[in-house]
């Protein structure tokens, strides 16, 4: 799958599940509600131990979905989490070090933007694609409207602050390219397993991005 694709893919998806996952044995029934429920796409976060075996078991067991590794701090988990099998890296800040060791591999890389600095240091490399973090702290919907006039050739994933309530919103600015969610795999249903919930959750995602 070439850049692009995984580009494409996270385009059509829409909403990125965003996933702290503690116990590598659940990452695959997770993704897989997840995709049922009409998300085949998700970001793990590099926030546990758990993140690489949890990335190559989805990798192995569904190859259809579009999983990505996040909380990338460094080149070397960027290499970790790419032999694990994620399929992009997505960063909360502008590693430039993470983000050429992305580029060099070509490996697609979505680098952690706040401000307008972040954003051109991005351009400069090359990059078209680039994360809102935390997106509502950092102004949000307006945030994105004062930088598509300077910037519209780029493109944003917000995340951080993204709910059901606001989603919408947020999907309809020109220069959202998806966002990144959180409350779709709450501790509370990860925890106790609860897949049913976690499948709804997804399914209604994916209708509000219809």
């Amino acid at each position: 799958m070439n850049i692009q694709s995984v580009y494409n893919q996270l385009h059509e998806t829409r909403i990125i599940p965003v996933l702290k996952i503690r116990d590598a044995k659940k990452a695959v029934p997770l993704a897989r509600a997840l995709q049922e429920g009409g998300l085949p796409a998700a970001e793990v976060t590099f926030r546990t131990e758990a993140a690489e075996e949890a990335i190559r078991s989805i990798a192995r067991e569904l190859p259809e979905v579009c999983v990505c590794a996040g909380t990338v701090l460094t080149p070397q988990q960027a290499e970790q989490a790419v032999n694990a099998g994620a399929k992009a890296i997505i960063s909360p800040g502008t590693n430039l070090e993470t983000v050429k060791w992305c580029i060099a591999h070509e490996i697609p890389v979505i680098p952690g933007c706040a401000t307008p600095t972040e954003v051109e240091a991005c351009m400069r490399l090359g990059l078209s694609l680039v994360k809102l973090f935390p997106a509502e702290v950092v102004g949000g919907v307006a945030m994105l409207k004062a930088l598509h006039g300077p910037y519209s050739s780029m493109q944003f994933m917000p995340t951080g602050g993204i709910k059901p309530q606001n989603v919408k919103e947020y999907l309809s600015l020109p220069n959202v390219w998806c966002c990144g969610g959180t409350w779709l795999a709450p501790d509370s249903a990860l925890e106790s397993e609860d897949y049913d919930t976690i499948r709804a959750l997804a399914h209604e995602a994916s209708e509000l991005c219809r």
